[in-house]
């Protein structure tokens, strides 16, 4: 059977069984033409021999003859048919790698741009236009070309798939429900390509959200990296302006310090050299007398010796050098005098600054802090606000939940960190002891705590009034006088970094560096015991004001 189709006078060329032009057309009895093969597969199926278009019927099968005449006319419409197809095919583009190509044509394929389900064969312009005009093709299913159309069609029973299974969450034809698919829930292909289009619809705008949250999350990135540019530029250029203000107070320092050195050295040559000029003077003297007693010794005038020799006999009036010393100058303490010099002009002072412009960074993290009571330990008061707390020396009746601390005058903060910076500040002014710093969200609360690292938790204390440390287990003494009367405490989580502040001296008094956080973090307050009033003052947490006076 042919493959090739035209347009013009095209049905005086079609055979009414494959819908095609003619392949070896034959005539029967009662005038009507068909393809040679075609005809005899009809009536090789049927018992009758009947004409499939009149349904005139042959007591005798006929004997077909190929129709000269039509043949012609056919093998004319061949060459018509594919010159145009040539002319149209120039126009159109050749199927690229990816894409559908027409299944008839020859030579150069061309794009395909229809498929039909019921051929099975995807079309280029040229060869889908039958499908578009004639009555018969015209109720054919075509979609947008497609390859593999094979996978369209049931394996079990070589029909269409136009049902969904979807208890089996599978496409099938409409023989498996009644073969394969029994008692099964079944809809059309369409209403279930609905229902899964608009799942697919509302997972592509989940997926657009995730990549606009990620999109924002790459502009955060970028813009903490920027951040982070301009915090080190910053800070480059603060540490150049301190250190080349250090290194010209240096050299100051050292050319006053050698020119104190020279000064002292240039006393003592003028002194020795002043010493030098009076010996040679006398040396002098007492060469001229040696010359003369010389002369006078050697003389033979006898009158001469005797009327000289009083005048030369004693020796000219001289200083006693026994006692007289170059006083050589003390150097002893001049260059520690010099650093101590320079610690008390310069970097005390640039110190204190510097610290004080720590503080005011840290205090740009400041989170607003209060107490738990869940976790105070029963002789702990707290206000009413969350902010104040004390021990009364007296335990009060309070259910021994899970968070309650059971041993130590201590209570956790209700805010919890895992992540980035916080900072907040702790008036213990009037207190003879008290513990403050972070801990881990898991410390034992049923049990004695040593309050240290390994322990989950990360504080400094005051003992005795005066004895300050860093529990780091063990303990760093701290060497803190006056002592704060308001304590700061910053932490960055990622950096594994604890530090404390006094707040009223913007100065640090300790950091935990290097420290490994994997849990949730609290606030964590130790009033420590009442000591009958001597310890009374309550541990309040401030708010953080970053414009504060700086005391001198």
């Amino acid at each position: 059977m042919s493959a090739t189709s035209n347009l013009q006078s095209e049905d005086q060329f079609l055979c009414s069984i494959c819908l095609d032009v003619f392949t070896d057309p034959v005539s029967t009895p009662c005038g009507h033409n068909f393809c040679k093969t075609c005809i005899s597969q009809h009536w090789d199926l049927n018992q009758r021999c009947q004409c499939p278009m009149c349904k005139e019927t042959f007591n005798i099968r006929p004997q077909l003859r190929v129709n000269t005449f039509i043949s012609e006319m056919v093998a004319q419409f061949r060459r018509e048919a594919q010159q145009k197809a040539s002319s149209s095919s120039s126009e159109q583009q050749a199927a690229k790698p990816g894409e559908v190509p027409c299944d008839f044509c020859t030579g150069t394929r061309l794009k395909a741009l229809k498929s039909c389900l019921v051929c099975q064969t995807s079309y280029c312009q040229t060869h889908l236009e039958p499908h578009l005009i004639k009555e018969g093709l015209k109720r054919h299913q075509l979609i947008d070309a497609v390859v593999n159309l094979e996978g369209r069609m049931c394996t079990k029973h070589d029909k269409h798939l136009e049902l969904f299974c979807k208890t089996d969450q599978t496409c099938v034809c409409t023989l498996c429900p009644i073969l394969d698919h029994k008692n099964h829930e079944f809809v059309p292909l369409r209403e279930e390509y609905e229902g899964k289009k608009a799942e697919l619809e509302k997972t592509e705008a989940g997926i657009q959200q995730m990549i606009q949250k990620r999109r924002l999350k790459i502009q955060e990135v970028k813009e903490s990296v920027k951040m982070s540019k301009d915090a080190a530029d910053r800070q480059k250029a603060e540490g150049v302006q301190v250190f080349t203000a250090l290194m010209e107070s240096v050299e100051r320092c050292l050319k006053k310090f050698i020119k104190e050195i020279e000064d002292k050295q240039e006393t003592t040559e003028k002194q020795a050299e002043g010493l030098i000029k009076d010996l040679e003077q006398e040396i002098s003297e007492l060469m001229k007398r040696s010359s003369e007693v010389e002369q006078l010794s050697r003389s033979e005038d006898h009158l001469h010796l005797l009327q000289s020799f009083s005048s030369l006999k004693t020796v000219p009036p001289t200083k006693d050098w026994t006692e007289v010393r170059v006083r050589l100058p003390s150097y002893e303490g001049t260059v520690v005098r010099a650093v101590d010099q320079l610690e008390e002009t310069l970097w005390k002072p640039m110190k204190k600054k510097l610290f004080e412009a720590e503080l005011k960074r840290v205090q740009q993290y400041a989170v607003d802090v209060t107490l738990d009571p869940d976790t105070a330990y029963p002789s702990l008061i707290l206000s009413n606000d969350g902010k104040q707390v004390y021990d009364s020396d007296v335990k009060k009746k309070l259910p021994d939940n899970p968070e309650r601390f059971s041993r130590g005058a201590c209570v956790l903060g209700k805010q919890s960190f895992s992540s980035g910076r916080f900072y907040f500040e702790v008036q213990v002014k009037g207190n003879t002891e008290w513990d403050l710093g972070v801990a881990r969200e898991s410390i034992n609360r049923k049990g004695s705590i040593t309050l240290r690292p390994q322990n989950g938790v990360w504080a400094m204390w005051l003992r005795n009034e005066n004895e300050y440390a860093a529990l780091a287990g063990p303990r760093v003494p701290l060497c803190l006088q006056p002592g704060p009367e308001k304590v700061g405490v910053f932490v960055d989580y990622e950096e594994g970094l604890v530090s404390f502040y006094d707040v009223g001296a913007a100065a640090l008094i300790y950091s935990f560096t290097g420290c490994s956080f994997t849990h949730k973090l609290h606030p964590f307050f130790g009033p420590c015991e009442n000591d009958d009033d001597e310890n009374s003052a309550p541990l309040i947490i401030c708010p953080v004001n970053q414009t504060e006076s700086i005391n001198d």
